[in-house]
């Protein structure tokens, strides 16, 4: 029997994900676990099919015609996979020695744990936020920096976590363990949400089901966070992050909260555009970063449509009118 299937996911990240497959050779060459591997190519066009058939012959490739989004890719690969345990792990991201081991190994020790995750790496070996709450109206008003400052044991951070594993209400999506029988129990990836906070709304239903989430600190994975969205589109990754997070409003938490965060997050972005305008003329990563506020504020004067260049429209309604349920 397969112990773990990884599924990774791509889309034009042709150096990235073959970056990602040869620490996953690392990892299964020191492992006596029955390891398999699932890439899922949505639709890229820079030779990822190609150089992931030449150079991995064992890695079980899935294509899809088109950029379906990150959880219908996601998807795919569960449905590929025959792991007893499924990685969920992104392009831009790394294993390093151990990791797999320790996450299998605490799976397998606590039966009432559906998903644990390990510690995010940037390169250079500092931490990045591996975990986070669910969207909250606190969060919005007061700032999840301040929730997690005074709140440590319910708002847990990269700064306050400690070396033993902790219980959490999410984790970020960059590399997630999760057990094959809970996507059995409570479904696969919602394909509501083209990019960003798809996990978040899984996690919600599995904890709602009743399991247990939990971050292992002492299992590392590197992660260029950002590298293959963030970077390359930066408008559109930040409107589409609000998108999914209007969604996830509207789904979980009601039209209501939806509506409050939409009028906050709308009153935000327009003092920050006029107050920080200079920096427009500054040119250079300053003058880059207003412009990125500067579309997402126009996004959401244009009644936050959905088609915006990443989402297929195909794919997506409008949920930017508060009134929609």
């Amino acid at each position: 029997m397969t112990d773990l299937s990884i599924i990774v996911v791509t889309w034009n990240t042709r150096d990235l994900v073959l970056d990602c497959l040869r620490s996953i050779e690392r990892v299964r060459s020191g492992c006596d676990r029955v390891i398999e591997t699932v890439v899922v190519d949505n639709g890229s066009v820079d030779g990822t099919e190609q150089a992931v058939r030449s150079g991995f012959a064992d890695v079980r490739l899935v294509r899809l015609p088109s950029n379906a989004g990150f959880a219908a890719g996601c998807n795919a690969g569960i449905q590929t996979a025959s792991g007893r345990v499924l990685l969920l792990l992104n392009s831009d991201a790394q294993l390093c020695e151990g990791a797999v081991e320790r996450c299998l190994t605490f799976l397998d020790s606590h039966p009432d744990v559906a998903m644990v995750g390990p510690q995010l790496l940037n390169p250079d070996g500092t931490k990045q936020n591996s975990v986070h709450n669910f969207p909250t109206l606190a969060a919005e008003f007061v700032g999840r920096s301040v929730l997690q400052f005074v709140f440590r044991g319910r708002f847990p951070s990269k700064r306050w976590i400690g070396s033993e594993p902790v219980d959490v209400e999410a984790l970020v999506g960059a590399a997630m363990f999760v057990r094959r029988e809970i996507v059995d129990a409570v479904g696969d990836l919602s394909e509501d949400y083209f990019f960003f906070l798809e996990e978040t709304d899984w996690c919600w239903r599995i904890r709602a089901a009743g399991w247990r989430i939990v971050h292992i600190p002492d299992a590392h994975v590197v992660h260029l966070s950002g590298a293959s969205s963030k970077k390359k589109n930066p408008s559109l990754t930040r409107i589409e992050y609000h998108r999914s997070l209007y969604r996830f409003y509207r789904k979980q938490r009601g039209t209501g909260r939806m509506s409050v965060v939409l009028v906050v997050r709308t009153l935000k972005a327009i003092l920050y555009v006029v107050t920080q305008a200079p920096m427009a003329l500054a040119g250079g990563r300053r003058g880059a970063r207003w412009k990125s506020h500067r579309d997402v504020l126009l996004w959401h004067l244009r009644g936050c449509p959905q088609h915006i260049g990443l989402a297929p429209a195909a794919a997506t309604d409008r949920v930017g009118a508060p009134a929609r349920n």
